[in-house]
């Protein structure tokens, strides 16, 4: 008999729970490829790894470690997440956002997405950091596809503001205190995992994307579904391809991530109290 995603995501919730030393997250926080040195600014952090989590699967790709994280940043409890699950792994879209479930299932009501893209947009140069304030999903499939449970949410769920609002106001906000540029720009996500070709690429900026990743947008979906607020911020690590005259490497993505994941961390940091 397959057991309900309520009852998995409130089985898995309740292991962290007992896990994290009496820490109750408000906030959770998934970092992408290249990205986890965000973690090491956790405070008194219990880390978990994914394989001991009920139900959760294993992170296979470089760059994500694999590892879920408790502990306080900025006086604020989090969950933070190092490494996701993808769909190009394959892995089902339920499988892909559980661990969104399992944040709803604790109480978590805001959540920091991160990730690695390429930048189609003229302006958006490695190592630029982008909030996101809208996308495209062409991965062909949607996480909510199947029966629904109203115990998450409803049947129709509204995208119209997927990313908060007021959570991109103030994230421009901090980036203003700190010197930072932030641009803005629409994301869209494919199934990957091979990059896409010069003539995708060009449709793909016809369509109105600034950039492009595989992740991300399964999860902004669910966690709208779920009831809490997205703040997702690219970190863009290539030019994509047909843009530029080299190809592109994953090594080169990690490595341009690692360098502005330090910019990224800091941002997150100053952000995390202003959220909750």
């Amino acid at each position: 008999m397959t057991i309900p995603v309520f009852d998995r995501a409130s089985e898995a919730g309740r292991f962290i729970h007992a896990r994290s030393a009496g820490k109750t997250p408000r906030i959770a926080v998934v970092l992408g490829s290249g990205l986890g040195s965000v973690a090491d600014c956790v405070e008194g952090g219990v880390e978990i790894p994914y394989g001991e989590i009920p139900y959760f699967v294993k992170s296979t790709v470089e760059g994500h470690a694999g590892t879920l994280i408790v502990g306080t940043c900025s006086g604020v409890d989090v969950a933070l997440m190092r490494g996701r699950f993808h769909f190009y792994e394959g892995y089902s879209m339920e499988e892909v956002t559980l661990p969104i479930r399992v944040f709803a299932a604790m109480g978590i009501r805001s959540l920091i997405l991160t990730n690695a893209a390429g930048g189609v947009a003229s302006h958006l140069a490695p190592g630029s950091l982008m909030v996101i304030t809208d996308h495209i999903n062409m991965m062909g499939e949607n996480p909510l596809r199947g029966p629904n449970d109203d115990r998450f949410g409803v049947r129709f769920p509204d995208m119209t503001a997927a990313y908060a609002p007021g959570y991109i106001e103030v994230a421009h906000e901090v980036a203003r205190e700190m010197g930072v540029v932030l641009a803005e720009g629409v994301y869209m996500a494919l199934r990957g995992p091979s990059y896409e070709t010069p003539a995708e690429i060009r449709m793909i900026r016809k369509l109105g994307a600034d950039a492009v990743g595989m992740s991300t947008v399964p999860e902004a979906i669910v966690a709208r579904h779920s009831g809490i607020k997205v703040l997702a911020v690219s970190c863009i690590t290539n030019v994509a391809a047909g843009l530029a005259d080299s190809e592109i490497n994953h090594e080169e993505v990690m490595e341009v991530g690692a360098r502005a994941g330090r910019q990224l961390s800091d941002l997150i940091l100053k952000l995390i109290p202003r959220l909750v």
